[in-house]
């Protein structure tokens, strides 16, 4: 797919944004979006066919895979990237209804339909909690999902229709550790801004 999308609504959006925000706009334009399509997404790429048990029991290496990887890490991330880069549409619709309104009346009713004050500024803060909350459920998930931040180069696996406990190995472990954390660390520094962001405007 194209990630064109989320580059031009992320543009948009910068034209909008506080100081802050638009620090938010680069962290997830560079640090995510453009470490995920040139880097990321090739390290996962191949993850089912590399997975590796030493069983030759039928259907077990698939089991054990689908039992530790229940969501692919480069789908979810992708998930990611796209459900807290969703609430900044809530502000791009809102300065378009205020230029659409000035257009319909022919006549100028906001000081500049892009500045953050009124209602635009209820939409920008709705938006703010909205992505911060969206981070938190996806750290959370993978937190979850994972036992942990970790990958661990050998698991054990005991589920049908493996005749005893096998082991299984990931491949390339340290690699895809090393993004996970990658993905962790970016997705904490874009709460902090965002809580930042907010306590501005709140305070502002």
């Amino acid at each position: 797919m194209s990630w064109g999308f989320l580059r031009d609504l992320l543009s948009g959006v910068n034209k909008y944004s506080t100081a802050i925000g638009r620090i938010w706009v680069a962290v997830v334009f560079l640090f995510r979006l453009l470490v995920y399509i040139v880097a990321a997404e090739n390290i996962w790429k191949y993850e089912h066919d590399e997975f590796e048990c030493n069983a030759k029991q039928p259907g077990c290496e698939n089991v054990c895979f689908d039992h530790f990887f229940p969501i692919s890490h480069i789908r979810l991330w992708a998930l990611q990237l796209i459900v807290v880069s969703t609430p900044s549409l809530l502000v791009v619709f809102h300065v378009a209804y205020r230029e659409n309104r000035e257009k319909h009346h022919n006549q100028k009713l906001y000081k500049s339909p892009g500045k953050i004050d009124g209602g635009l500024l209820c939409t920008y803060l709705i938006s703010l909690t909205l992505k911060t909350g969206f981070e938190v459920v996806f750290l959370v998930l993978f937190y979850k999902l994972y036992n942990g931040f970790e990958v661990p180069p050998l698991v054990k696996c005991d589920v049908r229709p493996c005749p005893n406990t096998v082991d299984c190995y990931i491949s390339k472990p340290t690699e895809k550790m090393i993004f996970l954390r990658f993905l962790v660390a970016t997705s904490c520094l874009c709460i902090v801004l965002n809580l930042s962001e907010l306590s501005y405007l709140l305070f502002k």
